[in-house]
């Protein structure tokens, strides 16, 4: 299948369909600062070492929660301050979600990477205004969606700010809260844009456990390695150092302590895969 015909430019040293895969990593939720900088220094340096260029990802606030009750966010503005603390004190790029419009000047401050949640992936206005921010801008493909239908959200922002949009893969509701990938769609996708898999929420059981989602991480690398063989351009993972504490999606987590060895596997398949 013909492939995109640019690639996105994250920084001047982060090119996502460039020579590298590219990570988006870290903890589901910006909990504390000490969490944040553990993973940022340990997932910088397992990068480096493995070949991926690094962006370092968290969320300021988990806006779609199962429950009412289920943890958000530890303040908006104590969660960008931590964000930005960890780009200045690791020079590293950023990727945090955006929920509505008003959202987009204030968080484009912090982050490199504004992402697009799953369900909000129609969303013209969300999309749009992204796209007017300058800053990559990731479209997770929700989960109701076909991997054709995604060629026109990528069209939305890229209408606005000419190659700026990448997707991003994370199963498909099978209801009964599972999740399917089917790995046809990373090659339809590339056509329209750059491509992520996302491991961890592609593992994912929504609302699995009642009140809150569960996960099956025993999964992830049977599926990240199905998805750098049939080809993409990096790969989310959302990782801590103790996901049976995390406060959002520990049971998709991977471990912190199991990711060089995690990575250096998808490294070799995805240098072979893209020789």
């Amino acid at each position: 299948m013909e492939r995109y015909k640019q690639p996105v430019k994250i920084t001047d040293k982060v090119i996502l369909g460039g020579e590298k895969p590219v990570l988006l990593s870290g903890p589901c939720a910006v909990e504390n600062w000490d969490i944040c900088a553990e993973v940022a220094e340990h997932m910088k340096k397992v990068s480096e070492e493995t070949g991926f260029s690094y962006v370092f990802k968290a969320s300021y606030d988990k806006a779609n929660r199962t429950s009412a009750d289920s943890f958000r966010s530890i303040g908006v503005d104590e969660a960008l301050r931590i964000l930005q603390r960890i780009k200045d004190e690791f020079d590293l790029p950023i990727v945090t979600d955006i929920h509505e419009t008003h959202e987009v000047a204030p968080v484009s401050e912090v982050a490199d990477v504004l992402q697009i949640p799953a369900f909000l992936c129609r969303q013209t206005s969300l999309l749009m205004e992204a796209g007017k921010s300058g800053k990559a801008v990731n479209i997770k493909k929700g989960q109701f969606m076909d991997p054709q239908g995604m060629q026109f959200a990528a069209e939305k922002v890229n209408s606005i700010n000419s190659d700026k949009a990448f997707l991003t893969e994370r199963g498909t509701t099978f209801g009964y809260n599972n999740l399917v990938v089917d790995m046809r769609s990373l090659p339809v996708m590339r056509q329209f844009a750059p491509v992520v898999f996302d491991v961890t929420h592609s593992v994912q059981q929504p609302g699995g456990l009642g009140g809150k989602s569960g996960g099956q991480r025993q999964f992830a690398p049977y599926l990240a390695k199905a998805a750098a063989a049939a080809g993409v351009d990096g790969f989310f993972i959302e990782t801590h150092p103790e996901p049976s504490k995390a406060l959002s999606d520990g049971p998709n987590m991977v471990p912190l302590a199991e990711m060089a060895k995690f990575l250096t596997q998808l490294k070799t398949i995805w240098s072979l895969s893209n020789e």
